[in-house]
């Protein structure tokens, strides 16, 4: 029996991305290319929330990070980035790899990250992010980019959203925030292999050379023509623009409302059987997964097993959490009596162990 995917990426794909996904081939350099190129960058920038502009490259979230890291930052740059979970050590590794001199400072996984913690030294930009998925964290980045500009006024703050985009609001200009990193493969709900960086109006200002494949200053200049610099991933350009017009057509706040309340219920069945949460005390659950402690005597593979055996594939935990800790999403696409079959399985599997 295949299983349905209630992991944090890659995701249960959207109707309308299956659908574009089986329409014969198009060439890249066509005007049927280039106008979904264009409304597939322009909805991006339009759920962020900003009035910047966005560059598609071909790769992963992690393409667009580290593509943003060194169109950006210089080597030497100095960058602040809390540690916090799997993917903040991401950022970390990104940037000492291109030469930044990088500061970090250290979190417990689960713990939000406050404006108190921000370093006492001068900072060039802050690299962030947004949805924690290796902990179920929403980190607050509004309130940590005002930090970071109130002592460093031209410091440039880049979250990664790859989870928070589609997930869960995002107000980039309004919350100080100069670039996103997105995926196409979490709240898309397409496949992966689409990296999204999202610049404001400073990033965009200060967008410099860099690199060969991912250069974003390269890409910017073709895209802001309906071109690519290089051969794009164009069918998956079609599926994520059919999933966006789709999602804008039928009303982002009630997609939002409705991914939210589906992670909220996770979290009441996990509550009711008597789990803790990952996410402690004061930091706020990412609508993007519910992640849990396993139950004493559990192990990640007995409950990833009683979840297979009713169609279902979950996930376990990272780095230090590895063996400690399950995760469970529905960011996919899910009808809703799939989505309640998923509570219903939840719950007597958790009755399992």
């Amino acid at each position: 029996m295949s299983e349905k995917l209630l992991t944090p990426g890659p995701v249960c794909l959207h109707p309308a991305a299956r659908k574009a996904l089986a329409q014969p081939q198009i060439h890249h350099r066509s005007p049927a290319a280039s106008e979904l190129l264009t409304s597939l960058r322009e909805n991006v920038a339009r759920v962020a929330g900003t009035a910047g502009e966005t560059v598609v490259v071909t790769g992963s979230g992690t393409a667009a990070m580290v593509a943003l890291v060194t169109g950006l930052f210089a080597p030497g740059a100095r960058v602040w980035v809390p540690l916090a979970g799997k993917f903040s050590e991401r950022w970390a590794e990104i940037a000492a790899s291109a030469g930044l001199d990088v500061v970090t400072t250290e979190h417990s996984w689960g713990a939000a990250v406050g404006s108190a913690d921000v370093p006492k030294v001068p900072l060039d930009g802050v690299l962030l992010t947004h949805s924690e998925t290796s902990t179920g964290v929403l980190q607050p980045v509004a309130e940590l980019a005002a930090a970071v500009k109130a002592a460093n006024p031209h410091a440039l703050v880049v979250a990664d959203a790859v989870t928070s985009f589609l997930l869960s609001e995002l107000r980039m200009d309004e919350w100080g925030l100069d670039a996103l990193a997105i995926g196409s493969q979490k709240g898309m709900m397409s496949p992966p292999g689409l990296g999204l960086a999202v610049l404001g109006e400073s990033a965009l200002e200060r967008l410099r050379p860099a690199g060969y494949y991912l250069d974003l200053a390269r890409e910017l200049g073709q895209q802001r023509g309906g071109q690519t610099a290089y051969t794009p991933a164009i069918n998956l350009v079609a599926a994520a623009a059919a999933v966006l017009e789709e999602v804008l057509h039928g009303g982002l706040d009630e997609h939002l409302r409705q991914k939210s309340e589906r992670n909220r219920r996770f979290y009441e069945i996990g509550a009711a059987a008597g789990l803790q949460p990952v996410p402690q005390a004061g930091a706020q659950k990412s609508p993007a997964t519910a992640a849990f402690y396993l139950p004493e005597g559990a192990t990640a593979g007995s409950l990833a097993a009683a979840m297979s055996s009713r169609g279902w594939r979950i996930a376990g935990g990272q780095g230090p959490l590895k063996g400690r800790i399950f995760r469970i999403s529905a960011m996919g696409y899910l009808e809703d009596d799939e989505v309640e079959r998923a509570f219903t399985d939840f719950e007597s599997a958790l009755q399992e162990l």
